[in-house]
């Protein structure tokens, strides 16, 4: 039975609600530099090929099942097991997503602030400051070396670390509906918009054909294991699968939401965005000769470094900057709020607090935490767990091992735990709609989605080792 406090849970008003704040969980800094940095190191349009292919067989089912136990479950992540399974210790389950989001989220909230240190850099024109002024080979590392020193700085990164986690703040302190609804359904079309803008003024520069056809036209003689797992891995950690995120956005889901359409439509809407990225990343770099580094399309690097070096060849390079790191901006904010909102629905569901309470008991800590994040990449170097800053090891752990544990474990419980015919009464609605995939889904969620999924971990932790 759901407590008083769970049973009277705020639902999303609207259908364009739902998908917005889904997709908005989705979206965020990792898949716009990571899906082309991915692509660009597996051969461009053969990854794109498996990539999507992956999205179907496991990222579809991994989310309904997410999104299936959320809503049945009614409650936080942790709360659902204790809902669907009163009397099983399976609630651990629920507590490693948990983990893993809440330290993802200390590390994370770190990149979010540099999101908003380059959009004001890029708006008063400090982030070329001096670029005009360099040499040829300066220029070259002109911006990985201002990259440098602004991350391995002290106060700055941890001033704009402070406003993303405010930000958040407001947002969350609203509720759901006032706060994380009509906060995604503001930004998420404005990130599109964007997107879109971006995309058009790359496809129409000078030899852009040469960039579309690496994207586009699959060479699948460059397939192999490598490709095929990097584009698992990718399917994976597009969708925030594992981090409690769906969960717990699904008990505010209404009992009426097709679960079905909405796991196509967010998946759907997030490979687009990806895509979108393809287009207008391929393109730029083959236009202005950065192809030939193979570094320069990694991580991070590409959106600190390699991008604002293109729109300074562009010309207007102030207005490019400032539109992309807006973009970026917006999508680190929906990704930050939709993270933190699982400890906070944790923390109000099992502790029976006010929201306002959650949201202070969330975020005090996490200052701390994202603040030794940050120190750890320079300012205080000492800061580290097996040898790694503590940045990069929070990263690993909880990337690498938590989340992967954290989706097998929702797959064998919605598969082999729970009732046979619970994936079909979630699809269909308790029989009031059609779901002709359910038996499809229940198979791929108790046998090959586990598979696959442990795939992934073996591969991450021999990387890692």
């Amino acid at each position: 039975m759901n407590s008083n406090n769970e049973s009277q849970r705020v639902k999303f008003g609207t259908k364009i609600g739902v998908i917005a704040a889904t997709v908005g969980s989705a979206i965020g800094l990792g898949n716009i530099w990571r899906f082309p940095s991915e692509a660009q190191a597996n051969g461009g349009a053969a990854f794109l090929f498996v990539y999507v292919l992956c999205v179907f067989i496991l990222g579809i089912p991994v989310m309904l099942a997410e999104l299936s136990l959320g809503r049945a479950g009614g409650s936080d992540s942790v709360g659902n097991f204790k809902n669907l399974t009163p009397k099983s210790r399976w609630w651990i389950a629920g507590t490693i997503g948990l983990l893993a989001s809440y330290l993802i989220l200390s590390f994370y909230m770190v990149v979010a602030g540099w999101t908003i240190e380059y959009l004001f850099d890029s708006l008063s024109g400090d982030l070329y400051d001096g670029y005009i002024a360099a040499t040829q080979d300066q220029e070259n590392a002109f911006f990985a070396s201002k990259m440098a020193n602004y991350v391995s700085s002290t106060w700055n990164p941890l001033l704009w670390t402070l406003v993303m986690i405010v930000l958040n703040l407001i947002v969350l302190l609203k509720g759901v509906q006032k706060g994380i609804e009509k906060m995604s359904n503001v930004l998420m079309p404005m990130m599109f918009v964007l997107m879109v803008i971006f995309c058009a003024v790359s496809l129409s520069l000078p030899n852009a054909s040469e960039g579309v056809k690496f994207f586009l036209h699959p060479d699948f003689s460059k397939l192999d294991i490598n490709v095929i797992l990097n584009a698992l891995g990718q399917a994976f950690f597009s969708l925030s699968l594992g981090m409690g995120i769906l969960v717990t956005y699904a008990a505010y889901y209404p009992k009426t939401t097709k679960l079905g359409q909405t796991s196509v439509t967010v998946a759907m809407l997030d490979f687009f965005m990806a895509f979108l990225m393809g287009l207008v990343i391929f393109p730029a770099v083959m236009s202005f000769g950065l192809n030939n580094n193979e570094t320069q399309l990694e991580g991070t690097t590409l959106v600190f470094v390699t991008l604002p070096e293109i729109f300074a060849h562009m010309g207007g390079e102030r207005i490019w900057a400032s539109l992309f790191f807006l973009l970026l901006a917006v999508a680190a904010i929906t990704s930050t709020i939709s993270i933190t909102e699982v400890s906070v629905a944790f923390i109000r569901d099992r502790c029976r607090v006010s929201r306002t309470k959650a949201c202070w008991i969330v975020m005090i800590p996490l200052l701390i935490t994202s603040t030794l994040c940050s120190l750890s990449l320079g300012a205080v170097p000492g800061i580290k767990i097996a040898g790694l800053p503590l940045f990069d090891a929070l990263d690993n752990f909880a990337t690498n091992l938590l989340l992967p544990l954290s989706a097998l474990a929702i797959c064998i419980y919605v598969g082999w735990v729970l009732p046979r015919d619970f994936i079909h009464q979630q699809l269909s609605n308790f029989g009031t709609i059609p779901a002709k995939s359910a038996p499809l889904v229940a198979f791929l969620i108790r046998f090959l989605s586990p598979v696959l999924i442990t795939v992934i971990l073996v591969a991450k932790l021999i990387q890692m080792l």
